[in-house]
């Protein structure tokens, strides 16, 4: 069994850096009190990176990361840093192709205590995965669009060998979830087959993998239907799963539910590789203030132990993951150290601290 870990870390822009600081603080504190070890090698990328050298994802860098056991990678891009056919840089993406990470999972947990635009009914909680697919759908030409003086093209792309991928991993997880007691044993298919081609032969792929699984219910919704349903009944969610742009588009709106993206953590995972980060941007207007919620950052670090102990059958990993999610949760809940977006005023490192010591005490 797999005790020695190395993680590729890239710090990001904006308040990237500052958040990503106590993130490998708390990860390294559990590292040295658990029967594990975790080597963080910090390596360049960025809107900055490619500021100062025109490189925004090194060749090295992107050696390291292919090399390495799982990637952290806190908020990169800056608004005022672009290529010169306009776009942002993002590495982010470049790294999800590369590396074919298929599966971008970002859950949505509305906490006791936290807040909240929902109008919660006293008897419902919200626990659901959307999983997005992350390396084609409308992003397939990212950077390669067809623009000319009178119109501009991009196109949509999903094929079956990533969609079979994608579909097999989301019926996994809700197993998983509905093993552990935290889903009912739902996948939702989200698409737009009413209108495109793209997406019935989508849906097509889905319903055939959903035949594999006769103990879970399936089911289908129409991307617009079910942002409605987001606002309307978010309880009633488990699993969902939809092509690139539509997840990115969901993906937001769920940690609106959230109360934020300062709580909203995300991973993208395919069969060798995982990247773990913040659904957030790099927030370049408060950077350097310290006062930047690392909550997002910290909870995808929790992400990053959990799918390393189910890879690697390390249990204390898992232990640990869930330990510091729950960690999270409580100082949210308790509401005395919560940052400025969350309607506090403490600061980064006190946000910190305070998961911190409720690790220590628990």
């Amino acid at each position: 069994m797999k005790q020695h870990f190395d993680i590729a870390v890239f710090e990001g822009d904006g308040i990237g850096p500052e958040i990503m600081k106590p993130t490998l603080e708390i990860l390294a504190h559990l590292s040295e009190a658990g029967a594990y070890r975790l080597d963080f090698n910090v390596v360049p990328a960025g809107a900055a990176h490619y500021a100062q050298t025109g490189e925004s994802l090194p060749a090295a860098s992107m050696t390291t990361a292919r090399a390495s056991d799982a990637i952290l990678l806190s908020a990169m891009g800056l608004p005022t840093v672009r290529y010169d056919d306009g776009t942002e840089i993002s590495p982010q993406i470049d790294l999800r192709k590369a590396l074919t990470l298929f599966a971008g999972v970002r859950p949505v947990r509305v906490l006791p205590g936290q807040l909240t635009p929902l109008n919660m009914p006293d008897d419902k909680e919200v626990d659901f995965v959307l999983i997005r697919e992350s390396t084609e759908g409308l992003f397939h030409t990212q950077g390669r669009g067809e623009v000319t003086k009178d119109e501009a093209r991009e196109t949509l792309l999903i094929t079956r060998d990533i969609s079979e991928k994608l579909f097999r991993f989301a019926f996994g997880m809700a197993n998983d979830r509905k093993a552990q007691g935290r889903g009912k044993g739902r996948v939702t298919c989200v698409d737009k087959a009413n209108v495109f081609r793209a997406f019935a032969f989508f849906r097509e792929i889905f319903d055939a993998e959903a035949a594999k699984h006769p103990d879970l219910i399936t089911d289908h919704a129409y991307v617009d239907a079910t942002a409605l349903w987001f606002v309307l009944k978010p309880w009633e969610f488990d699993v969902l799963v939809t092509e690139n742009m539509f997840g990115d588009i969901l993906s937001d709106l769920g940690a609106g539910l959230m109360g934020g993206l300062g709580v909203a953590p995300s991973a993208d995972i395919g069969l060798d590789h995982a990247v773990f980060q913040p659904c957030h941007g790099s927030a370049p207007d408060i950077a350097g203030r310290g006062i930047a919620n690392p909550m997002t950052m910290i909870l995808s670090g929790a992400m990053m132990l959990d799918w390393l102990g189910l890879r690697h059958e390390a249990p204390a990993l898992v232990a640990d993951g869930i330990r510091l999610r729950e960690a999270v949760e409580t100082v949210i809940a308790r509401g005395g150290v919560l940052t400025a977006d969350l309607g506090g005023s403490a600061s980064t490192q006190d946000a910190a601290d305070a998961v911190m010591a409720h690790l220590e005490i628990a």
